[in-house]
């Protein structure tokens, strides 16, 4: 049992997806960083911003992205509460899905984990993979990142988006 709890207090390698498309979307996300680093969350990296058009309406605002690299100590549950806490506290609303958002904050990658539906956390996310947001900031801070449950690499990854995703993505 003692070496169980030892295990649980070491620190984890998370990447965590953050997004905004409504308001002044630099300053939301510069917040939802400032009120992660309170919860002991160290940063490790941080991408560059990345502009995509809103999906899966593009006349929608569009949405600014980073990825972070992080240690933590939380369980892959104490996090999403933390991330859905600070969300809130940002002033994001109840609303159907894909709709804009001043703050999106999503678990990309937790240590390796993989856990399906019936977990209370679906990790890596299930749609990461094929989001052009989140995997051109992710090789910019990772290039040697592997799918947890895919085992492909985020280079891979990238070429099999398509080629109008490749496209409309741009570096801020």
């Amino acid at each position: 049992m003692k070496r169980q709890d030892i295990l649980e207090n070491q620190a984890k390698i998370v990447f965590l997806g953050m997004g905004s498309n409504l308001g002044l979307r630099k300053t939301n996300i510069e917040k939802a960083k400032f009120l992660l680093a309170e919860y002991n969350l160290d940063f490790l990296s941080v991408s560059s911003y990345y502009e995509t058009p809103s999906w899966p309406d593009p006349k929608k605002p569009k949405f600014l992205n980073i990825i972070l690299k992080l240690r933590c100590y939380y369980n892959p549950q104490e996090l999403l509460k933390i991330c859905k806490s600070i969300e809130t506290q940002l002033g994001r609303k109840k609303a159907k899905k894909n709709a804009p958002r001043i703050c999106d904050l999503d678990i990309i990658d937790f240590n390796k984990l993989v856990s399906k539906k019936k977990a209370k956390v679906s990790l890596p996310h299930k749609m990461m993979h094929k989001r052009n947001f989140v995997l051109f900031p992710l090789f910019e801070i990772q290039k040697n990142w592997i799918h947890p449950d895919k085992q492909i690499d985020v280079k891979t990854l990238i070429s099999l988006l398509p080629d109008r995703d490749i496209r409309s993505i741009k570096q801020i």
